[in-house]
């Protein structure tokens, strides 16, 4: 497994994948030293990482592997199709699951998402629109939802 520690807007973020994908991108609390040649397996996630970040990418086309169960896996592929600029709600999410009974399950799989903004988790909010959850902090949520919102709030000052 190959790593990466890029910076991003958001803290260093680590990057893992090997030639079967990507594995898991998570941002640290900590100070970690930012790579200084990245791997080549990795060279393609970085670039459209930082391409994501600029606003110039909504979406990602990368090969992904990462490690849950089917279920969770089913859950992470039902996330990729929530648009970018988009939300919905665990309900929906349970819905596009195919199983409106399982929303807690559901929103379990959606905290255990190891592809943060590849696999669009941010983009999953409370039924009544308020911002839930996120293993990356709210703070951090509330910027992704933001970064992809098509108008920008321009300051007059």
């Amino acid at each position: 497994m190959e790593n990466a520690f890029i910076q991003t807007p958001l803290g260093i973020a680590n990057i893992e994948g090997d030639e079967n994908g990507l594995s898991k991108i998570s941002i640290l609390e900590g100070e970690e030293k930012i790579t200084e040649i990245i791997p080549e397996v990795l060279e393609d996630a970085v670039y459209q990482l930082q391409e994501y970040f600029k606003g110039e990418r909504q979406e990602f086309s990368l090969t992904l592997n990462p490690i849950g169960t089917d279920f969770q896996k089913r859950v992470w592929e039902a996330l990729k199709r929530i648009p970018y600029g988009k939300t919905a709600s665990y309900m929906e999410l349970s819905k596009l699951v195919g199983d409106v009974k399982a929303i807690r399950a559901v929103a379990a799989a959606n905290g255990k998402n190891p592809l943060w903004i590849v696999i669009p988790c941010h983009r999953i909010i409370g039924s009544d629109g308020s911002l839930t959850g996120y293993a990356g902090g709210l703070p951090r949520k509330k910027w992704l939802l933001e970064h992809e919102q098509p108008l920008k709030q321009q300051s007059l000052f």
